[in-house]
């Protein structure tokens, strides 16, 4: 059976949906998908003040349903696609989860994983930036903005 494929344009898409319900939630707007044999597998949002747990980013709700899908703790032939650069913690869990390729939307110069000097993901996993960078960025910049403006 063969599957259609998919570019990392219309995978970046679909989390970026994930994002849009993290902003309708007043939650920081992160969305994440991970697939699998060209399929999406998990989806998640950032939900750390649905929670109240400072662990719930998007990346790693989706691993966790990701491997529950898969049966397995290993995260090996998928992608992860999430619309702002992976955290230390989170970049931690996905080197232990193994998965082969991160693609992220926008960089975060002050929580990403890139701004750590020592390798943090596992050392086969590929690293693809800035996929539909500036939708993720625009969500991001009028969620802070929003947030300024209830504080005045």
């Amino acid at each position: 059976m063969t599957y259609p494929v998919f570019s990392d344009e219309y995978f970046m898409n679909e989390a970026l949906k994930e994002a849009l319900k993290a902003f309708e939630k007043e939650e920081v707007p992160v969305g994440a998908v991970i697939v699998n044999k060209n399929r999406i597998i998990a989806r998640a949002h950032n939900m750390t003040q649905q929670l109240n747990d400072v662990t719930a980013h998007a990346e790693m709700i989706a691993i966790t349903s990701a491997t529950n899908f898969l049966g397995a703790k290993y995260l090996v032939d998928c992608t992860l696609y999430v619309t702002l650069e992976p955290c230390v913690m989170c970049a931690a869990a996905l080197k232990w989860a193994q998965v082969d390729r991160i693609v992220y939307a926008a960089p975060d110069p002050r929580e990403g994983f890139s701004r750590i000097e020592e390798p943090i993901l596992h050392k086969k996993t590929e690293v693809i930036p800035g996929i539909l960078e500036s939708s993720s960025s625009t969500l991001l910049k009028q969620f802070f903005l929003n947030r300024r403006d209830l504080k005045n």
